[in-house]
């Protein structure tokens, strides 16, 4: 599919390298993506399909959590995972925050080496900062 997704893009933007795919202008401002980050983006990983909600595991093959969330720092890194351990549906689930670094992938699957429930329902439990 995703191979068919990249043909169908390549062959409707035909485009010289550097040029704007889609391009919008408001004012004087240039609003899209080159044709080479279009090709980035068209082989990178969506979020929302391949990382949320996805188990994590153990190098045991042990669930220890679910993927929530991504964090993006200001420096525009993927910084953290929201990770979410124990609880049925939302109650007395326990989020903390581990690092992408840690966090690795796996026959397909992600892993945190050395992870189990216990020691992630031990951390600090991550809270989103509120609204000012």
């Amino acid at each position: 599919m995703r191979r068919i997704v990249l043909i169908v893009l390549s062959g409707m933007v035909v485009l010289s390298s550097g040029e704007y795919a889609g391009a919008q202008v408001a004012g004087s401002t240039t609003v899209g993506i080159t044709v080479e980050e279009l090709k980035e983006v068209a082989v990178g990983w969506s979020v929302k399909k391949q990382i949320l909600r996805q188990a994590v595991y153990n190098e045991k093959n042990e669930k220890v959590g679910v993927i929530d969330d991504l964090i993006i720092a200001p420096d525009r890194a993927v910084t953290y995972a929201i990770v979410g351990a124990g609880g049925f549906v939302g109650l007395a689930k326990h989020d903390v925050a581990i690092p992408v670094s840690q966090l690795k992938q796996q026959d397909g699957k992600f892993v945190i080496p050395g992870a189990s429930k216990e020691a992630i329902k031990a951390m600090p439990k991550f809270e989103y900062a509120r609204k000012r």
